[in-house]
C-alpha cells in the first residue's frame, strides 16, 4: 500500500540527509591548524653504482633548505600559459593559465602551479650526486616567449653533479598545448660507470581549493584533491593525502607504462613517461608537512657515455580531448564515479549539442529534452499510474476511515480495490527508479565538466558552473516542484499528506546551493514532466466517472 509514495519519500529524505551533510561540512568551524615542528632535512643517500635497475632508491628526496640562496626566475610565455621556472632546482614553481579565470576573481587568470599550496613540478637526478631540485642551474640565453608563427619555445638549463656528471635540462613549450616536454641530457664524465635514477616529482600541501563544491563532494563528483597513478596493470588509482598521513597508501609501485598526477577539481598536472620505460612510483608525506609523489626512471651510463631521457608534463584543464591526446588513460582523471559508463556518453552527447548551438546552456536544455523523449514511455506509464491513483484517492480515504482500527482489513480492502481498478501500486515507482542512474550520472557530468566552468548561458547567467547570482532559477525550480506536487494524488494518510505538501519547499532550498547549469537541467526536466503529467491527467479526467465508482 502506498508503496510508490513511500519510495519517493525515501528518495527525498535520503537526498535531504546527504545535502544537509554537505552544507554542514562546508559551514562547520574549521579545526585549528597544528604546526608541524620543523626538523632538519635528511638528504637522500647517494645510489651505488650497482643499484638494481628498477628498485626504488632508499631514503627521501628532501625539500630545499631555506638557507640556500635563491636562483633566477625565468618567465616563459606562450599562447596558453605563462610559466615561471626557478634556476634554483630548475623547478616549475608557477603556471598561469591564460584561458581560464580564477574562481574567486574572474578578472584574474587561474594560477595552477603556485607557491600558495607549495605546488611545484620538480625534476633532477636522485641521490647526493645530483644535480637535483636543490642545485643551482644555469640558464642559457634565448627566447623567453613563443614568437608569432613559431611552434615551440625552449629553455635550457645546465648543471654539474658529482664524479663528472653533467646534465642539461630542457623545457619545451608548444603552441596550443598544455604539454611541457622536460628532457634530461646526461653525460658521464667520470671514470666509473654511472647507475642512478632520474626523478620527476610533484609536491603539494594537500589542501583543496577553498571554493570546492561541497555538494559535489557529498555525491562523489570530481572534487577529489590528491595524487593519482595509472598503469595498464591496475588502471586508475587515487591516493588521498590522508592515506599518506596514515601510511596506508595503496598504489602500484613499479610499472613499464602509465603516469603520475596531482588531481584537483577541473585541473590536473601529470608526469607522462614514455611507454615501455621501467619506472617506480613513490609517494610520501615529507617532514615539512607537505606531500610529494615522484616518478623514477633508472639511468645507466658507461664512462664518457651520454644519454637522454624525456618525460612530458601535462599541466592544465581536464578537457577530455586534450587528456586523451596527451596519454592513455589520462582522461580518467575526470572522475564521474561508479556511473562513468553512463556519464561519458551523456557528456559526448552534450558536446555534440554544444557544437551545434555554440551555447552550453542551450545544449543542456536540448539534452534534457532528448533524455525526456528517451524515457517518455516509462514516464507516461508512471504518470498514468499516478493519474489512476488520484482518481481513486477518495475511495482509498474512505477505506482508511472504515478500517482505521484494523490495519489488516484495510490493506486487504485496498489491494482488492487496486485489483478491481487494474492498478499496480508499483506502476508509478519502477519507471522513476529506472531513470535515477541517468539523472545521477548527468548530475556528475554537469558538476565535473570544466567546459561549463565560466560558460555563460543568457541574460544574468554568466557562469553555468556557479550559483545563479539572483536565484531566479532556484525560485522557478521551487514553483515547478509545487505545481508537480499538486498534480500528484494526495496521500490518504494525513501525515504523509502534510509531508508531501511541504517537501517541495524543503527540498528546493538546496537548489539555491547548486550550480546554475544543474538547476537549469532540473528546471527544464520539471517543466517537461508537468506538461506530460498534465496531459495524461486530462485524458484520465475524461474517464473519471468510470473510475470513481463508490
Amino acid at each position: 500500500m502506498d508503496t510508490q509514495r513511500l519510495i519517493l519519500l525515501f528518495i527525498f529524505g535520503f537526498s535531504l540527509l546527504m545535502l544537509w551533510e554537505a552544507w554542514d561540512r562546508e559551514h562547520r568551524p574549521k579545526p585549528p591548524v597544528v604546526q608541524t615542528p620543523q626538523q632538519p632535512a635528511v638528504p637522500a643517500p647517494a645510489l651505488g653504482v650497482k643499484a638494481p635497475p628498477v628498485a626504488p632508491p632508499p631514503g627521501q628526496i628532501a625539500p630545499a633548505a631555506s638557507a640556500e640562496p635563491g636562483g633566477e626566475v625565468v618567465r616563459i610565455s606562450t599562447d596558453l600559459v605563462i610559466a615561471e621556472i626557478d634556476t634554483r632546482g630548475g623547478t616549475l614553481k608557477r603556471l598561469e593559465l591564460l584561458r581560464h579565470k580564477d574562481s574567486s576573481d574572474p578578472d584574474k587568470n587561474l594560477v595552477l602551479v603556485s607557491p600558495a599550496h607549495q605546488y611545484e613540478a620538480q625534476s633532477g637526478v636522485a641521490g647526493e650526486g645530483g644535480p637535483n631540485h636543490r642545485t643551482l642551474w644555469r640558464a642559457a640565453p634565448g627566447a623567453r616567449a613563443l614568437a608569432p608563427g613559431a611552434e615551440s619555445v625552449e629553455l635550457r638549463l645546465s648543471a654539474q653533479g658529482r664524479d663528472g656528471l653533467e646534465v642539461e635540462k630542457i623545457f619545451t613549450f608548444k603552441r596550443n598545448s598544455y604539454v611541457i616536454d622536460v628532457s634530461l641530457q646526461l653525460r658521464n664524465g667520470g671514470a666509473a660507470p654511472l647507475a642512478t635514477y632520474a626523478y620527476f616529482q610533484l609536491t603539494h600541501d594537500g589542501k583543496p581549493e577553498g571554493n570546492r563544491n561541497s555538494v559535489a563532494e557529498t555525491f562523489g563528483a570530481q572534487s577529489f584533491t590528491g595524487f593519482a597513478v595509472y598503469s595498464d596493470e591496475r588502471k586508475f588509482e587515487k591516493v588521498h593525502p590522508s592515506d599518506l598521513d596514515k601510511g596506508k597508501a595503496d598504489h602500484i609501485k613499479q610499472a613499464k607504462d602509465g603516469w603520475l598526477a596531482f588531481v584537483q577539481h577541473y585541473f590536473v598536472s601529470a608526469w607522462l613517461a614514455p611507454q615501455g620505460v621501467p619506472r617506480d612510483y613513490v609517494m610520501e608525506k615529507r617532514q615539512d608537512g607537505t606531500y610529494a609523489a615522484r616518478l623514477l626512471v633508472p639511468v645507466s651510463l658507461a664512462p664518457g657515455a651520454s644519454g637522454k631521457l624525456a618525460v612530458a608534463l601535462y599541466a592544465g584543464p581536464q578537457e577530455k580531448r586534450r587528456l586523451e591526446a596527451a596519454a592513455p588513460g589520462l582522461d580518467l582523471v575526470v572522475d564521474y564515479g561508479w556511473l562513468a559508463i553512463i556519464a561519458w556518453p551523456l557528456f559526448w552527447l552534450l558536446e555534440k549539442l554544444h557544437a551545434l548551438t555554440g551555447n552550453w546552456g542551450v545544449a543542456i536544455v536540448l539534452l534534457t529534452v532528448l533524455i525526456k523523449l528517451i524515457f517518455f514511455p516509462l514516464s507516461a506509464a508512471s504518470y498514468k499510474s499516478m493519474a489512476k491513483m488520484k482518481l481513486i484517492t477518495p475511495r482509498l480515504t474512505k477505506i482508511r476511515e472504515m478500517y482505521a482500527n484494523d490495519r489488516q482489513k484495510m490493506n486487504q480492502a485496498m489491494m482488492e480495490l487496486y485489483k478491481t481498478e487494474k492498478i499496480n501500486p508499483m506502476g508509478g515507482c519502477f519507471p522513476i527508479l529506472v531513470q535515477i542512474p541517468v539523472f545521477i550520472a548527468l548530475y556528475w557530468v554537469l558538476l565535473a565538466a570544466i567546459e561549463l566552468r565560466h560558460a555563460p548561458f543568457m541574460l544574468w547567467i554568466k557562469d553555468l558552473a556557479a550559483l545563479d547570482p539572483y536565484f531566479v532559477l532556484p525560485i522557478l525550480m521551487t514553483v515547478t516542484m509545487v505545481v508537480q506536487t499538486r498534480l500528484n494524488p494526495v496521500p490518504p494518510d494525513p501525515v504523509q499528506a502534510q509531508v508531501m505538501k511541504y517537501m517541495p519547499f524543503v527540498f528546493s532550498i538546496f537548489f539555491f546551493f547548486f550550480p546554475a547549469g544543474l538547476v537549469l537541467y532540473w528546471l527544464v526536466n520539471n517543466i517537461l514532466s508537468i506538461a506530460q503529467q498534465w496531459q495524461i491527467q486530462r485524458m484520465f479526467d475524461r474517464g473519471k466517472p468510470a473510475h470513481a465508482k463508490r
